[in-house]
C-alpha cells in the first residue's frame, strides 16, 4: 500500500463490507479474481502451483485439486511453461515485459492466451503470479508496437493549445482506442473531490461533463492502489468472483493482489457502477510526481467489454503521456506565474527601501511601477501592520485591532484561512465580509495580510454527495440512493473564499524572506536618523555657571534603539539657570522627532519667562493639540545661582535626588503630576535650597528601572551611589552610570548633576 496518505485501520480480510465500513475495505487482498481470466501463484524456480483461482477449469480444464501442488507444465502444458520459465530467467522487471503470449492447452484444444506476470512477497517468501487471459476479439496491438498505435494520438496531444483541449483530445483518443461507450477525464481537487473535465461518449448517452463526485467515492486505500497499479479493468460488472484457493498462504497471510490485472473489486463499487447502468469499466491513473491527481474513467453500457491486454497497454501508455503533458503544461503555467510574481516582488522590494515612506505606504500604496501587494496575490483587500497602526488598500474593515492581535498570536510565519467563519469564528465576527485571509508575520509586530470575500459558487454533483446518510434513513432496499437516477444535484457553497494557491503561498513566503533584509536596512536608517536628530538636539556644550558645576550624560539603549530622552540647561531671562530632563515614550525616529518638538516647546516657554510649572502646563496643551499620539515625562528645575533656591515641577518623571553639603543624598519629597500629553493640569511647584557643597540630580527612569531591577531597588542603588563619606570628594557621574545601569535595560539612560561650590 502507499504511505502517501493516512488511512483508517483496514478491515480484517473476509469481514463483510457495508456502506459504513467500505472506506476501510482491504481491497488489495480481496481473496478473489474476476472470472475473465485465471490466476496461478507458483514457486520459483520450480514453478509449483501454490494458489489457483477457483475458475481454473473454465480455461485450462483441470480441477483446483489437480492444479494445487502440481508443476506448471502439468497445468498449462510443457511448451508454455518453458516459455514462462525462460522469460522469468531473462528479465528482471517482469511487469515491464507483459504480456507474454503463449499457447495453452485447453479443453477446446490449444489456445492463444496472454500471460501477465509479476512477483509478490507473501510472508517470508516470494511467489510468481501468472495471470492468464484468453485472447478475445481483435488483437491489433502487442508490446513492441504500442507506440506506433498511439503515435497519432500523441501528436494531437502535443499540438493541444490549452488544458481543455488536452483533456478533450485524450478522452476521444482513449475511446477510439478502447471502444468504450463513454470515456471521461476526471480531475481531483485538493480534497480529492472529483470533477469531469472532458468526455467522449456515444451520442445517445446523457452527458456527465461538469459533474462533481465526492472524495468518498474513491476512498484512500483505492487512491493508494491507483498510484501503484495504473490501469484497472472490470470486464463485466455483473461478474461472480472466482475465489483464490487456498485463501491464505502457508505463512498465514492473504495474497497481495495490488498489481494483479484480474484483482476482484469492492462489491460496493460494483453496486455503484450497476446503479449507473454500467456493464463494464476501465480506469487509467493520471499522476503528477507519483501522486494521483486524476483518472481516465471508461464506461460501457451495452454489455461486458474486454479490451485485450495490448489495447489496455496502449491506453495506459496514452494516459502516461497525458500525465506528462499535463505536468509540463502545469509547470509552464507555474513558471509564468512565478516570473510575473518575481517582477511584482522586485518592484515591491524597491518601494519598501524608500526611507521617505512608511512600510505600509510602500506596500499597499502604488509604487512608481504601479504595483502593490494586491498585484502579488489577488484579493479584495490588503493590510500592512507596523508602528502601532495599519495601512490598507482595497476592501478592509475599519477596526483591524482584532486581526492584528490574532496575527501576532499565530505560531507560523505564514498562516492561511479559507473558511474563516468555521475556522476562526471569533475573528470572523470582527471582520465582517471576510471569508479568507493570508497572514504573514514580520519582526517588531509588523505583518502583511490579504483579505478575500466569500466566493459563492454552485457545485453540480452526480447525485447528492451525502447519499450514504440518505441510504441509512431510507433503508437497506434503497442503497446508494439517490445515485440510482444520477440526476444532477446542485449545492451552493457559501462561507468560503477562493483557495490560496501554492504559487501565492510561495510568493508571500519569498516576499517575507527578502523583506527581512529590507527591514534591517530600514531599521538602520531609522536608527541613524533618530540618533542624528537626538544628538543634534542635545546641547553642544553646557553653560558655565559661576560658583556651580554642571555635568550631564546621555547613553543610548543597548542594541542601538534610540529613544526619546533629552536633557537641557539654559540661562533664563531673570538670571536663573534652568535644567531639564525629559523622556518621550517609545523608540526610534518618531520618538526622537517628538522629543525635538517637546524640547523646543519647553525651551520656548522658559525663555519667555514662565516658571517650571507654567512651562509644563503650556507644553502639555501644545502636545495634546498637535501631538495626539505622543506622551513624555519631564522634570524642570530653575536655580537661583546666588541663593541656591531651587524651584522644581515634575510631570510624570522620577523625583530628583538632593545632595547635602555633608555627603548625604535623598529623594525629594514632592508630588508628581501626570505626564505631558495626557493632561498635566497644574503641576505643583516645590522649593528647596542647595547649600554650598550640595547639589541636585535629575535622571531618566532607564537608570533606575528595568526588567530585572524594580524601581525601589534602582532608586536605592542611585541614592547609594551619590552618598559620600568624604563630602569634599567630587562625584564622577560616569562611575554612577556604570554602577547603576542594568545591562538588561532596553531604555536610554540620561543623568544631569548640578552642584554648588563650597566657596
Amino acid at each position: 500500500m502507499s504511505d502517501r496518505e493516512p488511512m483508517a485501520d483496514l478491515l480484517p480480510p473476509g469481514e463483510p463490507v457495508d456502506l459504513d465500513n467500505c472506506a476501510r475495505e482491504p481491497i488489495h487482498v480481496p481473496g478473489s479474481v474476476q472470472p475473465h481470466g485465471v490466476l496461478l501463484a507458483v514457486t520459483e524456480p520450480e514453478l509449483v502451483v501454490q494458489h489457483v483461482s477457483a475458475n481454473v477449469a473454465d480455461l485450462l480444464g483441470c480441477s483446483v485439486q489437480d492444479a494445487l501442488g502440481a508443476d506448471l507444465d502439468a497445468v498449462l502444458g510443457s511448451e508454455p511453461a518453458e516459455q514462462i520459465r525462460a522469460h522469468v530467467r531473462t528479465f528482471g522487471n517482469l511487469r515491464q515485459r507483459n504480456p507474454l503470449v503463449v499457447v495453452a492447452a485447453t479443453p477446446d484444444g490449444p489456445r492463444e492466451v496472454d500471460a501477465v506476470l509479476h512477483r509478490v512477497v507473501v510472508g517470508d517468501r516470494t511467489l510468481l503470479v501468472v495471470e492468464l487471459e484468453a485472447s478475445t476479439g481483435p488483437r491489433p496491438f502487442s508490446f513492441p508496437n504500442t507506440y506506433q498505435a498511439v503515435r497519432d494520438a500523441l501528436e494531437r496531444l502535443s499540438a493541444s493549445q490549452s488544458l481543455a483541449e488536452l483533456y478533450d483530445v485524450a478522452a476521444h483518443e482513449v475511446r477510439a482506442l478502447t471502444g468504450f461507450d463513454r470515456v471521461m477525464i476526471y480531475r481531483f481537487d485538493a480534497e480529492y473531490n472529483g470533477e469531469v473535465v472532458a468526455e467522449a461518449k456515444r451520442a445517445d448517452l446523457n452527458s456527465f461533463l461538469g459533474l462533481h463526485y465526492p472524495a468518498s467515492d474513491i476512498p484512500p486505500q483505492a487512491r493508494a492502489l491507483y498510484e501503484q497499479s495504473w490501469i484497472r479493468l472490470i470486464a463485466d460488472v455483473g461478474y461472480t468472483p472466482a475465489p483464490l484457493v487456498p485463501g491464505v498462504d502457508a505463512t498465514g497471510e492473504p495474497l497481495d493482489l495490488t498489481h494483479s490485472v484480474l484483482r476482484s473489486v469492492s462489491p460496493i463499487h460494483l453496486e455503484y457502477l450497476g446503479n449507473m447502468g454500467v456493464a463494464a469499466s476501465m480506469s487509467i491513473s493520471l499522476l503528477r510526481d507519483g501522486r494521483l491527481w486524476g483518472l481516465v474513467a471508461c464506461h460501457h453500457y451495452s454489455g461486458p467489454h474486454h479490451p485485450p491486454y495490448g489495447v489496455r497497454a496502449a491506453a495506459e501508455f496514452l494516459g502516461s503521456s497525458l500525465s506528462l503533458r499535463l505536468v509540463a503544461r502545469a509547470e509552464e503555467d507555474e513558471l509564468q506565474a512565478a516570473l510575473a510574481a518575481e517582477s511584482t516582488l522586485v518592484n515591491l522590494l524597491i518601494a519598501s527601501r524608500d526611507a521617505a515612506r512608511t512600510l505600509g505606504d510602500a506596500l499597499v500604496g502604488r509604487t512608481d511601477s504601479g504595483v502593490s501587494l494586491l498585484d502579488l496575490v489577488p484579493a479584495q483587500g490588503a493590510v500592512v501592520f507596523g508602528d502601532g497602526t495599519w495601512s490598507t488598500e482595497g476592501e478592509a474593515p475599519e477596526d483591524l485591532s482584532a486581526l492584528r492581535t490574532w496575527v501576532a498570536q499565530q505560531a507560523e510565519d505564514v498562516t492561511a484561512r479559507t473558511e474563516l467563519g468555521a475556522q476562526e469564528p471569533a475573528l470572523a465576527d470582527a471582520l465582517p465580509g471576510v471569508a479568507g485571509l493570508l497572514a504573514v508575520r514580520l519582526p517588531e509586530d509588523r505583518a502583511m495580510v490579504w483579505l478575500r470575500r466569500e466566493a459563492v459558487h454552485d457545485v453540480s454533483w452526480g447525485g447528492d454527495p451525502h447519499n450514504k446518510a440518505i441510504a441509512r434513513r431510507e433503508g437497506d432496499e434503497v442503497r446508494l440512493s439517490p445515485r440510482k437516477s444520477f440526476e444532477k444535484w446542485t449545492q451552493t457553497v457559501r462561507g468560503r473564499s477562493a483557495p490560496w494557491t501554492g504559487q501565492e503561498l510561495r510568493s508571500v513566503t519569498d516576499l517575507r524572506r527578502r523583506l527581512l533584509e529590507t527591514l534591517l536596512l530600514r531599521t538602520r536608517w531609522a536608527l541613524g536618523a533618530a540618533e542624528t536628530v537626538q544628538r543634534s538636539l542635545l546641547p553642544a556644550e553646557l553653560p558655565r555657571v559661576e560658583g556651580w558645576q554642571l555635568h550631564a550624560r546621555y547613553v543610548p539603549a543597548p542594541g542601538g534603539q534610540v529613544g526619546g530622552d533629552w536633557y537641557d540647561a539654559l540661562e533664563l531671562p531673570d538670571g536663573r539657570v534652568a535644567v531639564v530632563i525629559g523622556d518621550v515614550a517609545g523608540h526610534g525616529l518618531s520618538a526622537a522627532a517628538a522629543m525635538g518638538q517637546l524640547r523646543n516647546t519647553v525651551r520656548a516657554f522658559l525663555l519667555r519667562g514662565d516658571g517650571p510649572a507654567d512651562a509644563l502646563r503650556w507644553t502639555d496643551v501644545v502636545a495634546r493639540r498637535t501631538m495626539a499620539t505622543d506622551m513624555a515625562t519631564v522634570v524642570i528645575a530653575a536655580v537661583d545661582r546666588a541663593t541656591g533656591v531651587v524651584e522644581v515641577s515634575i510631570a510624570g518623571h522620577p523625583r530628583p535626588l538632593v545632595l547635602d553639603a555633608v555627603g548625604g543624598a535623598e529623594l525629594l519629597e514632592v508630588s508628581v503630576d501626570r505626564p505631558v500629553g495626557v493632561g498635566s493640569g497644574e503641576p505643583p511647584t516645590h522649593r528647596f535650597v542647595i547649600e554650598p557643597g550640595g547639589g541636585v540630580v535629575l535622571y531618566s527612569d532607564g537608570l533606575v528601572d528595568s526588567r530585572s531591577t524594580n524601581l525601589r531597588a534602582g532608586l536605592a542603588r542611585l541614592v547609594g551611589a551619590f552618598t559620600r563619606e568624604d563630602p569634599t570628594r567630587p562625584v564622577d557621574i560616569d562611575d554612577v552610570i556604570r554602577e547603576c545601569s542594568d545591562p538588561s535595560s532596553v531604555d536610554d539612560v540620561t543623568l544631569l548633576l548640578l552642584c554648588r561650590d563650597l566657596t
